[in-house]
């Protein structure tokens, strides 16, 4: 075993070798140390190493030899002393230890504390240093003059290198002067410009220029003359040093235009750039952008399309300028173009930020060009052909353009073009919408617009009615029939309107193929045209909604027309004028014209001999049709579209109430005068009542008793089944219902004042109940809902009882009435053929 070394514990001592021999277990505190330490294990090994060897040896059991203690106990007592040592030894240890942190936490605190004041002093000193340098205030000393030396020093050595240049330039300029003055040449500079200094020379050249302009205005003065009284300034140069300055720039420029288009057709962009650098003193730069806009080669292949025709496609002219087709979209060959210049600006911009540091004010004039060149000449070529086609379908070709053209600005911005993938700038933005609105400022000037809606508008609904308000002129003056009687309130409005289309047919102004379009809507034919008598017939003369309908189409397609291409604020006005058109043409010629025919129709029947003539019943289901479709549109559609101006939007709902007023009193006044017919006529066949037929003989008494009802109350209510028939067809909803409530009503006053005319058998009574039943059952089959009183008719029954009823019946029957109405069914007992006997007087007594 080696010797112990002097900072580890020893395993012998010599002492533990004098009290345990050889074979004793030897441990150290690394055996304490180790992880894997295990007190059972080493207390069997104390315990292995104090059995003698011989006896481990011989395999003797414990039960075979004798136990002996002592070697167990001297081992144990030689492991606590030796633990009793190494305890000592780890305090020993632990103490040193212990005090060596303590040194070095006194020495690191101290550490700190230094380094602390030092960071502290270095601080104030940066302090003072910056101080000095920001020029400090006097409290500090001379601490700051060494900064604000530096700087003056620096500043003041910046200025002399500025002086020293502006000395060398001088020089130069002095030399070219004098060399452009005295002979005439500018060598020098020229010989600047071919070592490629060429923004240099271009300076220099300008400010010659300026002192040549001051030195000699005229640029040579040796033969100028001088006002009275001025001294003549002695001549400074013998030579025309403007002229020669001049033509060195223009060289010059054209010189730098012709590299930059040398370096735009390689391509080579940082060229480019340079020479529009140098180009921005001369104009502004506007010769090089005019260069490189004006070379672009959109403009060169396009020179020559400009004035192409445009794109022959009969098919889709016809629909443009028929009102009931769809609009084909825009043109094709402006389409084309539109795109085309979509995808140049797009790809023509990325190329122009990197030709010019000034890449704004160029992409403007590019666009500008495209704009105001190239869209708006083929622009006016569509719209020139689409004028000479009709008004509408310039309305139409104006308004697919402008949305088209719309689209192309919109996408420009949103994709950005300089600023890609960023939104274009305010003042691009601003240009874009510029040129939009320049493009189509010549068709909006004014109230140019809203003028092209109406007068297409009206020329429609002209050639829709044409044919209509003809045939109700003709007719108005040959009342043959119905339809033969039909007029319409404003003769002279309907004359007047059909001459004045046809004049406007025959004028010179119109385009033939808008001729041949109205001609078309109006359904005549080009040998009608020489006749101001056009041909009709009936039909033409009948109300039809299909026609309404397309008048409300076309309305529609103006108005929503005016809402894209016009500005908002006209809105309101334009919605007004365009009214005004529907409500003239719909309303006061169309409609008011069938309902005015009607009335005089009805009017006409309501003292006919025969049975009156109700043919006008079915055009009332399409004017209220008709009537219900304008109030709709006008109250969902135009009313709405008025409200930003509340004066306007008045005055448009005090027009539809006025004009919907007015069409439902005419409606109202033929459906009086039409109850008016039917009630006369009904007392016609009243008048026809036999008086036998309540006052039968005796005899007859079976022959009562089989008959249904009398021939008058069958003819009555053959007429009105017909009337209620025919009504039912015409109108819906509450027109139906008052119709024919108010028809019951008169039915009902008309029987009662007729049963007052006769005298009443009891036999007869039974005739008259059988008519009042079947009276009865007639109303009850009509659709009169909430508009006729329940049990009204009814009356008409408790009314025949009283001609058969006798005795206490009769009493029982008029007990209860008071006032007007008993008095009323006295009057009706007193009709009674027995009225005078006993007991119907005791009844009448009685009550």
């Amino acid at each position: 075993m080696s010797r112990p070394s002097a900072d580890s514990a020893s395993l012998l001592s010599t002492q533990s070798a004098r009290t345990v021999s050889t074979r004793n277990f030897a441990f150290t505190l690394d055996d304490f140390s180790n992880k894997g330490f295990i007190v059972k294990d080493f207390i069997e090994t104390l315990s292995d190493t104090a059995i003698p060897s011989s006896h481990r040896k011989s395999g003797l059991s414990t039960q075979q030899t004798q136990f002996d203690p002592k070697p167990l106990i001297r081992s144990f007592e030689h492991a606590l002393t030796r633990l009793n040592v190494l305890s000592e030894e780890l305090e020993e240890r632990e103490n040193e230890l212990s005090a060596t942190v303590r040194r070095a936490e006194a020495q690191h605190n101290q550490n700190v504390d230094s380094l602390g004041r030092k960071l502290n002093q270095a601080i104030d000193r940066f302090k003072r240093l910056d101080s000095s340098l920001n020029g400090g205030g006097a409290d500090e000393g001379g601490a700051d003059g060494g900064g604000n030396v530096a700087v003056r020093i620096g500043e003041r050595l910046e200025e002399l290198d500025r002086q020293v240049q502006r000395a060398s330039d001088a020089k130069f300029l002095i030399v070219c002067w004098q060399e452009v003055s005295q002979r005439g040449t500018l060598e020098t500079l020229e010989d600047r410009k071919r070592r490629g200094k060429i923004v240099e020379c271009a300076s220099i050249a300008r400010q010659l220029l300026k002192i040549s302009n001051r030195l000699n205005p005229d640029g040579h003065t040796t033969n100028g003359n001088v006002p009275n009284g001025a001294k003549r300034r002695p001549p400074t140069s013998k030579f025309h040093t403007k002229e020669i300055i001049e033509k060195f720039l223009e060289n010059l420029e054209q010189d730098l235009l012709a590299k930059f288009d040398e370096y735009y057709r390689r391509p080579n962009y940082d060229g480019m750039r340079d020479c529009a650098v140098t180009l921005k003193d001369f104009g502004d730069g506007a010769s090089v952008i005019a260069t490189y806009v004006n070379q672009h080669s959109f403009f060169i292949e396009r020179i020559n399309l400009v004035t192409d025709e445009l794109t022959v496609d009969a098919e889709s002219w016809e629909r443009l300028q028929d009102p009931d087709a769809e609009p084909p979209g825009v043109e094709p060959s402006l389409q084309s173009l539109v795109d085309e210049v979509k995808i140049v600006i797009q790809d023509e911009s990325a190329i122009i930020k990197r030709a010019f540091p000034y890449y704004e004010e160029v992409l403007i004039k590019f666009l500008q060009r495209l704009f105001q060149q190239s869209i708006q000449q083929r622009l006016e070529m569509v719209l020139e052909r689409a004028n000479e086609l009709s008004s509408l379908a310039f309305l139409r070709a104006l308004q697919a353009s402008r949305g088209y053209i719309t689209a192309l600005v919109d996408d420009l911005k949103s994709h950005g073009l300089t600023e890609a993938p960023e939104p274009v700038t305010s003042q691009i933005a601003a240009v874009l919408d510029q040129q939009l609105e320049d493009l189509f400022v010549p068709y909006f000037v004014g109230s140019s617009y809203i003028e092209r809606e109406k007068k297409n508008l009206e020329e429609l609904y002209s050639s829709l009615l044409l044919k209509f308000t003809a045939y109700h002129e003709r007719r108005r003056k040959i009342p043959t029939s119905y339809f033969g009687s039909l007029a319409q309130r404003g003769k002279e409005l309907a004359a007047s309107t059909r001459d004045a289309y046809m004049d406007r047919l025959d004028s010179t102004d119109l385009p033939p193929a808008q001729k041949a379009m109205l001609m078309k809507i109006a359904g005549v034919k080009e040998e009608q045209m020489d006749k101001k008598d056009i041909e009709t017939t009936e039909e033409d003369g009948r109300l039809s909604l299909a026609v309404a309908k397309r008048m409300l189409k076309w309305l529609a397609e103006g108005v929503g027309r005016g809402l894209e291409l016009s500005p908002s604020n006209e809105t309101p006005k334009d919605v007004q004028n365009l009214l005004n058109l529907l409500l003239t043409h719909m309303g006061e010629m169309y409609l008011e014209t069938a309902l005015d025919a009607a009335s005089e129709h009805a009017a006409s029947q309501e003292n006919s001999k025969t049975p009156p003539d109700l043919t006008h019943l079915p055009a009332l289901s399409t004017i209220t049709t008709i009537l219900h479709l304008l109030q709709t549109t006008t109250s969902t559609i135009l009313v709405p579209l008025a409200t930003p101006n509340l004066t306007i939007r008045r005055e448009i709902e005090k027009q539809i109430s006025s004009t919907l007023s007015t069409l439902e009193s005419k409606l109202s006044s033929v459906l009086n005068t039409t109850l008016t017919a039917a009630l006369n006529h009904v007392t016609t066949l009243l008048k026809q009542q036999k008086k036998t037929d309540y006052r039968p003989k005796e005899d007859n008494m079976d022959e009562v008793l089989m008959m249904s009802s009398s021939d008058a109350c069958q003819a009555v209510c053959a007429f009105l089944t017909r009337v209620a028939s025919q009504a039912s067809a015409a109108l819906t909803g509450r027109n139906l219902t008052l119709f024919l409530a108010e028809l019951a009503r008169g039915l009902r006053g008309l029987i009662l004042a007729h049963l007052l005319r006769f005298t009443f058998s009891i036999i007869g009574g039974i005739t008259v109940s059988k008519d009042m039943n079947r009276y009865v059952d007639l109303v009850r089959g009509w659709p009169t809902g909430d508009e006729l009183e329940e049990g009204s008719m009814d009356v008409l029954v408790d009314v025949s009882q009283l001609f058969m009823l006798q005795g206490q019946h009769l009493r029982e029957k008029l007990s209860g009435r008071l006032g007007a109405e008993l008095v009323e069914l006295k009057g009706f007992v007193a009709r009674r053929e027995d009225v005078g006997s006993v007991e119907v007087q005791a009844a009448l007594m009685s009550v």
